[in-house]
Formats: structure tokens, sequence, C-alpha cells
């Protein structure tokens, strides 16, 4: 004989309730990152140049052209397409530290620019976040939702969220550095003997960041004097900054494996993604 206890049939419907909930936003949210997939790959064009020859960087300033002297060889195909999986943590805090896990998968076209980012955010046990920042055909979005289902924030369009993707597309180009090649519609201009100014054009929209390169010649730091944060459905302009390093050798290219995100506020400096690169796949042009 089986007594069952109210506490019992209570527990048994909350589990059932979470499989069905955990199931159903999985295939919503597979579904979703499909389709956003597809985009990305509609917006692809084949690259006007598919192998790095050094006397396109000639022209270059001096840093820049020992960063590509570094990471790249002669020869080197472009990158067309890449997949980056990634893993660490992620302050879920605008103010304090809320820092919880994360594991992503990014997949990115570099002619055009486009790339989808999938992260999952460990907000509690059992409890998944689940994030696509995106940018596509000149259009940013940023939707992110609890199993998937509810949501948290969605954002699509917007001048400013479609420059700040503009900008972390140019950012991460020390992942996928073929893409900051003059060629490849990068325009470069000098600042000092280890600094260099980068503008890139989708469209209409331009954006340029502050490259600074360390002793090795390799990117330090990327940095914005104002990207748009989105804070409680509002964007707020501020300065943002990427940290790169422990640099290693992936297809022949040199790129970090580890960094740092980091808005800065008038409080001071407030990282909020800090991460380790797990894999990389990339499609070379030919």
């Amino acid at each position: 004989m089986i007594v069952l206890t109210w506490s019992a049939v209570l527990l048994a419907l909350a589990a059932i309730g979470y499989g069905v909930l955990t199931v159903y936003g999985r295939h919503a949210w597979s579904t979703a990152t499909r389709a956003r997939l597809a985009q990305v790959d509609a917006n692809r064009v084949d690259p006007a140049v598919t192998l790095y020859q050094r006397d396109e960087i000639a022209g270059a300033p001096a840093p820049v052209r020992r960063y590509l002297a570094a990471v790249l060889r002669e020869g080197q195909p472009i990158v067309a397409a890449a997949r980056l999986e990634h893993h660490g943590t992620f302050n879920l805090s605008a103010a304090g530290e809320r820092w919880k896990p994360f594991t992503s998968s990014e997949t990115i076209v570099t002619s055009r620019p486009a790339f989808l980012w999938d992260g999952r955010v460990a907000v509690m046990p059992g409890v998944p976040a689940l994030v696509h920042d995106a940018y596509v055909a000149g259009r940013g979005a940023m939707r992110a939702t609890l199993f998937g289902l509810f949501a948290l924030a969605n954002c699509e369009d917007g001048r400013e969220l479609a420059q700040g993707e503009l900008m972390r597309f140019l950012a991460e180009g020390a992942w996928y550095p073929t893409a900051l090649l003059p060629s490849q519609g990068v325009r470069w201009q000098a600042i000092d003997g280890r600094t260099a100014r980068a503008t890139l054009t989708d469209g209409t929209l331009s954006v340029t960041l502050t490259f600074h390169f360390n002793d090795a010649d390799l990117i330090d730091t990327v940095r914005a004097d104002a990207r748009g944060r989105i804070t409680h459905g509002k964007v707020d302009m501020l300065p943002w900054e990427g940290r790169f390093w422990n640099y290693a050798q992936r297809d022949a290219m040199r790129v970090p494996l580890e960094g740092e995100v980091a808005w800065i506020t008038p409080a001071g400096r407030k990282p909020y993604w800090r991460g380790t690169l797990d894999s990389t796949r990339y499609e070379f042009a030919h």
C-alpha cells in the first residue's frame, strides 16, 4: 500500500511542471536560435580578398603592422565565418557583484559583419537565463529569457543598440584577426607607438574603437568612448573596455584565450563578463 502526503503530491507536481517547462523552453529557444542563425547566414557575402598578403598593411600604423605580423602568416586565408565556444562568469548586477557561471556559442560571419551570441547563464541552480545578442544587416538585437520562455529583456533595433553590437564585432576581431585587415574594411589611424584607432563602416553605421597593443605586439585592450548599456529598458552611453590575454595558436593565427569586458562608470571600472575561449572552428574564404 502506498500512502502519499499532500507535500509529496505537490513536490511531484512541481517536478513534472519543471520538467515540462524545461523541455518546452529548450525547444522554443532552439527554434528561435535556428531562425536567428538563418538570418546570420543569409547576410553572408564573399570577401573581396581571400588571402592575407603583408604588402596590404604597408600603410597601416606601426603598432598595427607589428600586431598583424605577430598573429598572421603570409598567405593566411581570410576568415569568412567562425564558431566560438566560451565559458566564464557574468555579473547580473548593474551596481553590485552578482557573478553567475555561463556557457555560450557564438557564430560570426565577417562579410557582411554579423553574429549571434547564444548564452546560457545559471541564474540559480536549475534556473537558466537564455540570452541572444546579435547583429545582422545593420540591426542589433538583445533578448534575455528565463527557461527560454519568460522575457527578461527584449531590445530590437535602435541606432544605439546597432552601433553597440557593431562595436562588439570589431572588438572581438581579436578572435578572428583577418577581419581587422584594411582589405576587410577596417580603417586604421595612428595615435602613438602602442595605440591606434580603428573605424569600421557597415551601411549607414560607422563605429570607432581604440586598440592598445602590449609589449608582445598583441591586443591588450579595446576601448569605446561611448557605448550603449541597457539597464531597465533604458540605454545609457558609457565608456566601454575589453581586455585580452593568454594568446595561443589556432589555425595558424594567434588569438587570446581569455578576456574581460567592463563598463567605465562614474564610480569606476565595472567588469561584467569574464570568459575563456574553449574551442574555435573557422571557415575560410576561397
